[in-house]
């Protein structure tokens, strides 16, 4: 994405499953109604909100379900506003700018709530697949109530079945699930317990309600649980994401900070305008824990008490706000740097013959990519394809996949789907001093690779290609151009690219571009080659 300052984040890296988004939107930002309390110290609630969905770059309305006289140091009152008005203030917004997501905060009451209920019932049903985010205020920082039991047994039974997203932190955690006491079995669990514990609740108040009633868009129950104090030892600040896209830690060091208000009203909003702008869940919750770590970097001091944290447009310009996601929240060893990092053009072939062909045109970039795990003479061609590599100045061969026999044969490289990172010896690989490169697609695959300090990261699609089948929107040039500025390391785009564009990615400032079927099914592929370099060569002289 090009670096504005209107426009901080690139808007393609999503997948197809949600393009009724960009079908809903068309012309317009996206709409997000924050359904919260007013804060009169401008740190937290409505206040809040509206700051974290004008720093995304949507359009926040607002419905205040509730007023509050408060201060940096304390709340001295809340009172709901009456069912009527709410309600008003939401049919008033439902005829000329309907949602695509809803966030919710302190609602004050349980008129109010069900107030909530009916008109996302009411929104799914006329077809917007409307994704709801709840962050349950349960109370205030400094002690102050904002539930009763009624109220806190209707975010249980009516409000959370229709969630796509909720964000507590492990003190709301405990609350919605009964487990304040310190005998209670969960009280003392870890954060993934508490999850799968508001999941099953979650599930419980689905079978409930009639499958008709409102049901999410989503079909899915999505848990941040945030806070970050299950690592504090680490000197971490680390969520529990738990979706279906991604399920694991999302860990950046700790920001020290007294002024931390309005943090979770941040995490919450922004994950919601990430929603209504048609990025999956477990994407929004990376783009969440982004923005809320650069807003507590530029919080303030604004009374006697803890200041408001600070939501600014540019918080995913900054590779120091990109969260790791893992399954144990803790640093991670970088691996080698690429001998040479301006990789080129790039191809990726299936056996060692297509190997030399490539390295006699002059490309220096190879991946030997073999599919088939049972292919009789795998080893044989790793082998050849590593002598033919070595044998020619300046090559970089990766295998792909295949790390065991790699690492055995004495590979360069290793390059590795998200899908066989879960299998792999890593540290083995690291002692060896192999080269390691990551395929990603989306936010939460860049946060988990992101983890393991690669070599290079490959993003993709770039372009539509019929190489792969994925399920994923060609992400684009201004992707590419964003990942290739944010990253300290290379940065290949993937998928779709030959030499009618090859020139336009390497403007990008991407590191490489990686070719399959320009060259392998070119009916001259040395000349294919050649075209290639020459314009990746072209392109890489314009890039700023």
């Amino acid at each position: 994405m090009k670096k504005e300052a209107t426009r901080a984040i690139p808007m393609g890296a999503r997948s197809t499953l949600d393009t009724e988004f960009a079908r809903a939107s068309a012309g317009r930002r996206p709409v997000v109604w924050s359904i919260a309390g007013s804060d009169s110290g401008g740190g937290a609630g409505l206040q809040a909100d509206l700051k974290a969905l004008q720093a995304f770059g949507v359009h926040g309305c607002t419905a205040v379900a509730a007023i509050t006289a408060q201060s940096s140091v304390e709340v001295v009152r809340v009172e709901p506003v009456s069912a009527d008005l709410l309600d008003a203030q939401l049919a008033a917004l439902a005829q000329d700018m309907p949602p695509q997501a809803i966030k919710t905060g302190l609602l004050g009451s349980v008129d109010n709530l069900r107030v909530v209920c009916r008109w996302v019932d009411a929104l799914r049903a006329q077809g917007f697949p409307i994704a709801l985010v709840v962050d349950p205020v349960l109370g205030s920082t400094t002690g102050t109530p904002f539930v009763d039991d009624a109220l806190l047994d209707a975010y249980c039974r009516q409000l959370l079945p229709r969630a796509t997203l909720i964000t507590p932190n492990r003190r709301e955690a405990l609350r919605l699930l009964q487990a304040e006491r310190a005998d209670h079995p969960l009280h003392a669990a870890p954060a993934p317990e508490l999850a799968q514990a508001l999941q099953a609740r979650w599930r419980l108040g689905t079978r409930e309600r009639a499958p008709a009633n409102g049901q999410s868009a989503y079909d899915c129950f999505a848990v941040a649980i945030t806070g970050g104090d299950d690592a504090r030892a680490q000197g971490l600040a680390s969520d529990w994401l738990q979706s279906p896209q991604a399920t694991g830690w999302l860990s950046l060091p700790r920001v020290d900070t007294s002024q931390h208000h309005g943090t979770g009203c941040t995490f919450a909003s922004t994950a919601a305008a990430a929603l209504a702008s048609g990025y999956c869940v477990a994407d929004a919750v990376v783009m969440a824990k982004m923005a809320t770590t650069h807003a507590l970097r530029h919080a303030y001091a604004a009374g006697q008490g803890a200041g408001p944290v600070q939501a600014l447009p540019d918080f995913a310009q900054h590779v120091g706000n990109l969260p790791c996601l893992q399954k144990t929240p803790a640093a991670q060893t970088a691996f080698p740097g690429l001998t040479d990092p301006a990789l080129g053009v790039y191809a990726v072939v299936d056996s060692a013959a297509w190997v030399r062909r490539v390295l006699a045109a002059g490309i220096r970039t190879v991946q030997l990519r073999i599919k088939d795990p049972e292919e009789p003479t795998l080893s044989a061609q790793i082998a050849e394809s590593i002598a033919a590599a070595q044998a020619t100045p300046g090559a970089q061969l990766f295998i792909n996949d295949h790390w065991q026999l790699a690492l055995q044969l004495g590979a360069y490289g290793v390059h590795l789907g998200q899908e066989d990172m879960d299998t792999v010896d890593l540290d083995a690989l690291r002692q060896a001093g192999v080269r390691l490169g990551l395929s990603t697609h989306s936010y939460w695959e860049v946060a988990r690779a992101w983890a393991l300090r690669p070599s290079y990261i490959a993003c993709g699609p770039i372009f539509a290609t019929q190489s792969k089948d994925m399920p994923w929107i060609p992400q684009g040039l201004d992707n590419l151009r964003y990942w290739a500025g944010v990253f300290p390391v290379p940065v290949v785009g993937i998928a779709g690219i030959d030499a009618s564009n090859v020139m336009e990615v390497a403007a990008t400032g991407a590191a490489s571009a990686a070719v399959i079927s320009a060259i392998t099914k070119s009916s001259d592929p040395e000349a294919a080659c050649v075209a290639l370099m020459a314009g990746f060569a072209a392109g890489a002289a314009t890039a700023s």
